[in-house]
């Protein structure tokens, strides 16, 4: 009667262990089968390390309220500027670096939280771009890409065309609403001479090639 409990036993042992085993070993092999990780776990991932990045239009942001998952969502940068969050409703995200906009939203969370903790990850990077016009190889709008400089910029737009004037480019940028002209001797600042021609663009900056 013993033998019998112990090999009934053993069968239940050998139906249910190793079918538990063969999907661990399984699991192992193909990660497809191996089990999922929480969403709510993931961390997104930061599409620029520069602290001092200034958000634009189109930029995607994640903001996350520590221990308030109803009030965390990535949101993106309206055109005009702001972003929409619950409770304190419009932001202005535009202009602003991600720790600033963080701060910018604890101020407004303060009116219903003691001491609300944000930080804001950069998802997208879309709103920091630059123009070329003229005579360039490639005319059109780019990405501004960290302390990127006129001369980096001509390369990114492919050069000139046969019938560019490299000595009389000039860069067009708003300061205080008011269009300010800054030229630009590429052939000059190629040869090592007007080094402080090459300066360092801004977003919204545009580069005219006669």
């Amino acid at each position: 009667m013993i033998r019998r409990r112990q090999l009934f036993t053993a069968v239940l042992l050998t139906l249910f262990v190793i079918p538990v085993r063969a999907q661990e070993t399984a699991s192992k092999k193909d990660p497809a089968l191996a089990p999922k990780a929480d969403a709510s776990e993931t961390v997104p991932q930061s599409a620029t390390n520069d602290p001092n990045y200034i958000l634009g239009p189109q930029d995607v942001v994640n903001v996350n309220v520590w221990k308030e998952p109803e009030l965390s969502r990535t949101v993106p940068v309206r055109p005009d500027g702001k972003i929409s969050l619950p409770l304190i409703n419009d932001v202005q995200a535009s202009g602003l670096t991600p720790s600033q906009l963080a701060a910018e939203i604890s101020q407004g969370l303060k009116k219903f939280e003691a001491d609300p903790e944000v930080t804001v990850i950069v998802t997208t990077m879309k709103g920091q771009r630059f123009y070329v016009l003229g005579e360039a190889g490639h005319p059109g709008a780019f990405e501004l890409l960290p302390n990127m400089t006129l001369l980096q910029a001509i390369s990114s737009a492919g050069g000139f065309t046969l019938f560019a004037h490299p000595k009389r480019i000039y860069l067009l940028r708003q300061e205080n609403g008011k269009p300010v002209k800054y030229p630009f001797d590429y052939k000059a600042v190629l040869a090592g001479k007007k080094p402080e021609q090459n300066i360092v663009l801004k977003p919204g900056d545009t580069i005219v090639v006669p």
